[in-house]
């Protein structure tokens, strides 16, 4: 079994500065590192218990079947916020069938991101007799 230590999300954008610019103000996440030089340099995000990196630059727009999840507090809150910030609302936070609270956003290069709020009484956080 191969022992994991640490891990993270590689994004290549199409253009480096729009998307540090989206993920560093816009969605406002805090810088863990950067490295190198110049608009390919790479820009490390935190992201909860794993890492975002922005580096180097794609030909096109990433693949179609990659997303984002993110965990927040209160979606709704994060939905105002982020309208706010001129971030695209590609569909407001609405409660699942499973129970969740699902909010979906897109960088940039059109990468899908949903923002997840889990309910005090969803299975995620509350297990009756346990």
């Amino acid at each position: 079994m191969v022992h994991v230590l640490s891990s993270r999300i590689l994004l290549r954008p199409t253009d480096p500065d729009r998307s540090r610019a989206f993920y560093g103000e816009q969605l406002g996440l805090a810088v863990h590192r950067e490295f190198g030089t110049g608009p390919e340099r790479g820009t490390v995000y935190f992201l909860g218990g794993g890492f975002l990196e922005v580096s180097g630059r794609a030909e096109g727009p990433m693949e179609p079947g990659l997303k984002v999840w993110m965990q927040v507090q209160d979606a709704a809150a994060a939905h105002d916020e982020l309208r706010a910030r001129g971030v695209e609302i590609v569909r407001p936070p609405l409660r699942e069938p499973w129970g969740l609270i699902e909010m979906w956003i897109a960088d940039p290069d059109g990468t899908r991101i949903v923002l997840v709020e889990v309910p005090a009484d969803h299975p995620l956080r509350y297990r009756p007799g346990i």
